[in-house]
């Protein structure tokens, strides 16, 4: 297993000139954090965002896959602790862990890929369910650790084809290896959460299930958005696979907002087991929709339909309403805000803009967005 280990300081913890935290970010200044899979694309969103907390982070993730990609972009290697190594390797988690001393651990690091997992199924099961053994083991080890949110997915539960969305306590599943490792994660979060804690240090567990991301700086293979960027580059026909294919889209913005918010119940109280984290019940779109709002705020770009080279579920939606009733999860901006503000992002980058200030743009525009919302929030 290629497993190595580089530990960079960061140049500052804290961006002058920061708003002021809103209420469940309050916690999270001068606290010790740990992210995994602070290399990639969700994890940098939220690594940046912590930063922007005055959070001490330490990320422990695998080299960036793909060029161009966030990490190097925004520059994250300079505001965080970063470990480059592999959650797979029990020993070197276990050290990291008890060095970075965290109070909090996101654990994001996994092979997200459904393509992939086709490709190389043992890898996804290694990382996706043994990886987050290794990672929770670390964490009932460690007498700091406090709190860990656990992300997995929306693929998680098995497939009924229902035109509603799927809640916390529907039945687990998954036919594609991808969708079945992440609910081999459900299962190994909740034996630690149920049994093993107790016998570490009491840390408290929870699983955030979100949506279908969408952002500026995904750059990965076989996914929408980076796909329709890079045919907007080269007027090079897109090829897609289902358009009729409904998914809970959403900004990466808000997952991270659920995942700190998540993690500041846990810090309170014992927060209950499972979250679903996804849009509101109109804002689940059909790939088609997402590609003519895509188009209408880019330009119009050639695409192809081609069949798929695996199986997928057509109809996938969650049902949220326990965040937002519980947490107070609303998220300020809708699926049209999503797709324009991912847009916005790329055709910057494009133009020669830097990733890092784009990205702490947006970060500070969702703030604002949910500093407005405080009144309503109140109520």
């Amino acid at each position: 297993m290629n497993v190595t280990a580089d530990q960079t300081k960061p140049e500052n913890t804290m961006t002058q000139g920061t708003a002021p935290s809103l209420p469940f970010e309050h916690g999270f200044a001068g606290r010790k954090v740990l992210v995994t899979g602070h290399t990639g694309f969700t994890g940098g969103w939220l690594a940046l965002w912590l930063t922007q907390l005055g959070a001490e982070v330490t990320g422990l993730g695998l080299d960036p896959i793909t060029t161009p990609n966030l990490f190097s972009g925004a520059k994250i290697g300079g505001e965080v602790h970063s470990v480059i190594g592999d959650i797979r390797d029990a020993a070197l988690t276990r050290d990291i862990v008890a060095q970075a001393a965290p109070t909090v651990i996101f654990h994001l690091a996994a092979q997200p890929l459904v393509s992939r997992a086709f490709e190389d199924p043992l890898e996804t099961f290694a990382t996706n369910v043994m990886g987050t053994a290794n990672v929770l083991e670390a964490a009932r080890s460690t007498p700091s650790v406090r709190a860990v949110v656990c992300v997995t997915t929306d693929k998680v539960y098995a497939d009924q084809a229902w035109h509603w969305g799927y809640r916390e306590n529907d039945a687990l599943g998954g036919k594609d290896p991808y969708s079945a490792s992440k609910a081999c994660t459900e299962l190994v979060a909740a034996s630690y959460r149920a049994t093993l804690a107790a016998r570490g240090n009491g840390v408290r567990i929870a699983t955030a299930r979100g949506g279908n991301i969408i952002g500026g700086g995904d750059w990965s293979d076989n996914r929408i958005v980076p796909d329709f960027v890079r045919a907007a580059g080269t007027n090079e026909p897109l090829v897609i696979r289902n358009p009729a294919a409904v998914r809970p889209w959403q900004h990466v913005l808000a997952l991270v907002h659920g995942y700190l918010m998540l993690a500041d119940r846990l810090l309170a109280s014992d927060a209950d087991a499972n979250w679903n984290f996804g849009p509101q019940n109109d804002e689940a779109k059909p790939v088609a929709t997402l590609l003519d709002t895509l188009q209408k705020h880019w330009r119009q770009i050639p695409i192809e339909q081609t069949p798929g080279a695996f199986p997928e579920t057509h109809f996938l939606h969650l049902d949220s309403t326990k965040a937002r009733q519980l947490l107070g999860w609303q998220p300020p901006i809708r699926f049209d805000d999503t797709v324009r503000l991912t847009v916005d992002w790329y055709r910057r980058e494009a133009d020669g803009a830097d990733p890092r200030a784009l990205t702490l743009e947006q970060i500070a525009f969702y703030r604002e967005g949910l500093r407005k919302q405080l009144p309503a929030l109140a109520q």
